[in-house]
């Protein structure tokens, strides 16, 4: 079952003709997209630099591809270095996008974005959204964080950035390789070339293979948390069940393979990603189980019932690239010692 907007069109990741209309617009895109590269890469436009290391986790594609499980991942990475991490992001789809916030673990999904009240929740770090990433950037500054990191932003050249991470979904990588509207590229393959690190969302660790300077990256589920309250429990507890799943996320289908893969039969309940969830979207006419990812969960919890559980993931990456991130980073500023 798929409903709600967002879902990519045919013919970014299938064998479907490209609409002549599609092609004509992207070839007017890439020539805007490109004078805006050149403008900032001559200096035309002006890079503004922040006094702290700034990471950008971005992707070249329209949609999901990994990038917020990265960001939660790198922020207790960096925190367990000694650093305080500050999280700047847009706040994709928010109802009052023109308007800087702070996000917590509370903040309603409408006015934070659903993206950074899931980073809020799972770090506690320092989370600030901006259309501007700049004044986000110093914002978090001034809040005390000493090293930004950009949950996307990758086409955000006007942010100076010390570190590029280009997030890659194995599965589907560059769909037919074509710039928006014609295929899913906001920017050439090329550019990704030009990034620090380049992670491949690999999304089973039985699925390790990755090459050409990609780092693999997987997940592991955790346990399912009821909505409302109770024990976690593995989701080894489902097998053998149906169970409706929902995911309102960049590949649907990679939430469902990975119940599947825990002896669980899905009922799958596909949305666009960010989709504003209400009430009626979850009735399904049956009293199975509802599984959500995290990011949905967030904006369901007014309606949930004692049926609905959340399932996290945790992005994993091997050791050698965090050894080789933090070196590229300088030392962690040294923390004053509270007093006895």
């Amino acid at each position: 079952m798929s409903r709600g907007s967002g879902h990519a069109p045919r013919h970014w990741y299938a064998d479907a003709p490209v609409p002549l209309a599609a092609r004509a617009l992207a070839g007017l895109y890439g020539a805007v997209a490109g004078l805006r590269r050149d403008l900032y890469r001559r200096g035309v436009l002006r890079r503004q630099r922040v006094a702290v290391p700034v990471i950008v986790v971005g992707n070249l594609v329209a949609g999901g591809s990994g990038k917020t499980p990265l960001t939660i991942a790198l922020v207790e990475r960096l925190r367990a270095a000694g650093w305080t991490p500050g999280v700047a992001s847009r706040g994709y789809g928010r109802a009052d996008a023109g308007t800087p916030r702070w996000v917590e673990a509370g903040t309603d999904p409408a006015l934070g974005g659903d993206e950074p009240v899931l980073v809020a929740t799972r770090t506690g770090a320092r989370v600030r959204v901006d259309r501007d990433r700049v004044a986000a950037a110093r914002a978090l500054l001034a809040e005390g964080c000493d090293i930004v990191v950009c949950d996307d932003g990758l086409q955000h050249y006007r942010l100076e950035r010390d570190l590029e991470i280009e997030v890659i979904d194995g599965r589907r990588r560059y769909g037919n390789g074509r710039l928006l509207p014609a295929g899913p590229l906001r920017e050439p393959p090329a550019r990704g070339e030009g990034c620090d690190f380049r992670v491949l969302n690999v999304g089973e660790a039985t699925d390790l293979a990755a090459g050409f300077g990609e780092w693999p990256m997987w997940f592991e589920a955790g346990p399912a948390r009821p909505m409302r309250g109770g024990r976690s429990k593995p989701l080894s507890a489902f097998a053998g069940q149906r169970v409706h799943a929902v995911a309102g996320i960049g590949d649907p289908e990679r939430f469902f393979a990975m119940l599947r893969g825990h002896g669980i039969a899905v009922v799958p309940h596909a949305f666009g990603d960010h989709h504003a969830y209400t009430a009626e979207d979850l009735r399904f006419g049956s009293d199975l189980p509802v599984l959500l990812t995290e990011k949905d969960a967030v904006k369901c919890a007014a309606f949930a019932t004692d049926r609905y559980a959340s399932v996290g993931i945790d992005a994993r990456l091997p050791e050698a690239f965090w050894v080789a991130l933090l070196d590229r980073l300088p030392a962690a500023p040294r923390k004053e010692s509270a007093s006895p």
